[in-house]
């Protein structure tokens, strides 16, 4: 995730996103550098707009909001549980009796 981080940092600051620009970043944040990650990263950007990637994230992300409040509606009928009918109930209660005519 850092990795993302330095490329969004980059973009912020109008710097070229390039290996050697991530590679400065995570390491003056301390971390350690993964050669393969970072050239994946690299090379997954080429061709992003990353302006618009933001923008249709933060539409995503506000879409599920403005749907939480039809989700309560839905959640009793998902918890109602479904009654035994008597006849089930009373042929465990004679099971259960006869269990404990076993062990006295």
């Amino acid at each position: 995730m850092e990795y993302v981080y330095a490329a969004l940092l980059l973009h912020k600051l109008g710097k070229p996103i390039d290996e050697a620009n991530i590679k400065k970043i995570i390491e003056a944040a301390g971390g350690n550098v993964d050669e393969v990650k970072v050239k994946a990263l690299v090379a997954s950007l080429q061709g992003v707009n990353i302006d618009e990637a933001i923008k249709s994230a933060t539409a995503v992300a506000v879409t599920p909001v403005a749907a939480q409040p039809a989700a309560p509606a839905q959640a009793p009928a998902a918890e109602a549980k479904p009654e035994k009918p008597k006849e089930e109930e009373k042929k465990e209660e004679e099971a259960l009796a006869g269990l404990s005519a076993l062990f006295g």
